[in-house]
């Protein structure tokens, strides 16, 4: 226990909601703790997405004790409690045993070949630090009496920079592989290292990712790839060799990848989105993932081609391949897919320069999103880079002045205006919708 004296975390860094919680929760006899992430942040001096709540309260009582509670999972029932655009995660304090009616809430725990699926049995403060993934997150702070808790050794791994796990590294991947992928995210974002320990059973265990719901393994992805350590994220995924678990694809395609093209470009990618996020910019997954997955679609739909099918058809074959082979792993929703798409099947445009097909093109509502793509495969040939500049000068000029650079006009062909002008489009499935998004900016 570190008492207020020798610790630097304030009430004056938590949020408002989060306060509202703590309080009202001791207030009402139970004891109430911030926990996990929100006090690792806090000693590190970071500051933290979110504040979660851990508690003696059972969710039950949560409820009771605030009107502006929702409960929700059934895996690990949790209490939020809303304040506006703010939402504290509320947890009961979780057993270690077996399960049973214990007095302290009901015991209800379901494991199957070592996967925790359920697991609501309520305990001591004590036993919920052994319940923990990474010692780290094993934190607490008490607002009785505003000390640390540690239970577990996490005040000396944040010195040493170091994630270890808490308990057994194989069984704890095998209660839930998504900790694989925490550590991985962890180790990004603060720039620790992995123990040893804790990554060994990376090779022989990563096999179990396939089983995590592809919904969970999106949002897995979001965090790592979208919160700005994106490039870290991706670097250590391919270091542990856990790129081949989420993006298989991906991994043949970095294997083939003989001059390091691939890589770059990938790398550019994650770049240039952590840059972003340190803007405050918005991001998007559709830009992300067309990247990740570009290597594989773009060899099978140069394969598809070369054995004779028609450029748009193999371009649509081999995304709809990709795209529905990586839904196995990681559940891309599809008002994503079809933004992915649209940014593969633009890329092989580029190289027609026609009046009707630049024009044409300019005015697809994917065509920044699509350009900025290009721009980022320069690297793979002389011919893209070159093609890459004349895009790039296109944009510089007017429509008059573009259209008077293509050449002589045939006769009846419109002006440079209205062949810039973006049509209406109809929306997939025939209704006929709003004018298409025509917004510069790639990733919004």
């Amino acid at each position: 226990m570190i008492p207020r004296d020798q610790h630097n975390l304030s009430r004056k860094q938590i949020s408002h909601g989060a306060l509202r919680v703590l309080y009202g929760l001791k207030d009402a006899g139970f004891r109430a703790c911030l926990v996990g992430g929100a006090v690792r942040d806090l000693l590190l001096e970071r500051r933290p997405k979110d504040f979660d709540v851990a508690t003696s309260a059972t969710p039950e009582e949560v409820r009771k004790l605030f009107r502006n509670c929702r409960l929700i999972g059934r895996r690990f029932r949790l209490a939020h409690v809303i304040f506006g655009p703010e939402i504290v995660e509320v947890a009961t304090f979780r057993g270690t045993g077996t399960g049973g009616d214990d007095g302290n809430g009901t015991g209800d725990r379901h494991v199957v070949d070592g996967r925790i699926l359920r697991d609501n049995v309520w305990g001591t403060i004590e036993e919920d630090a052994l319940r923990r993934d990474f010692r780290v997150n094993a934190l607490y702070y008490d607002i009785a009496d505003f000390s640390v808790i540690d239970f577990v050794g996490g005040i000396e791994d944040l010195e040493q920079k170091r994630l270890r796990l808490i308990g057994d590294a194989a069984t704890r991947y095998r209660e839930d592989p998504v900790r694989m992928l925490r550590a991985v995210r962890l180790a990004a974002k603060l720039g620790f290292t992995i123990d040893p320990v804790a990554e060994a059973p990376f090779d022989a265990l990563g096999s179990l990712l396939a089983d995590a719901p592809p919904a969970r393994l999106f949002d897995e992805c979001q965090k790592m790839f979208l919160a700005g350590y994106g490039l870290a994220s991706f670097r250590t995924l391919v270091r542990y060799g856990l790129m081949k678990q989420l993006f298989p694809g991906t991994a043949r395609a970095l294997a083939q990848d003989d001059s390091g093209a691939l890589r770059a470009m990938i790398e550019r990618g994650l770049a240039g989105t952590d840059t972003r996020v340190a803007d405050g910019r918005p991001v998007t997954p559709a830009f992300l993932f067309a990247v990740l997955l570009w290597g594989e679609v773009a060899t099978l739909a140069a394969k598809l081609q070369a054995e004779g099918t028609v450029r748009s058809l193999a371009w649509q074959r081999a995304a709809h391949r990709v795209m529905a082979e990586q839904g196995k792993r990681v559940a891309i929703p599809r008002r994503f897919g079809y933004a992915i798409e649209e940014i593969w099947a633009l890329q092989p445009r580029f190289a027609e320069r026609t009046r009707k097909r630049v024009f044409r093109l300019m005015a697809h509502p994917r065509f920044r999103a699509a350009y900025d793509f290009l721009l980022m495969r320069a690297d793979e040939s002389d011919a893209l880079r070159e093609s890459g500049e004349w895009w790039t000068r296109a944009q510089e000029l007017s429509p008059d002045e573009l259209s008077a650079s293509l050449g002589p006009r045939p006769p009846g062909a419109p002006a440079g205006e209205a062949a810039a002008k973006p049509k209406r489009r109809r929306r997939r499935g025939g209704r006929r919708g709003k004018a298409a998004d025509t917004r510069p900016d790639t990733q919004e």
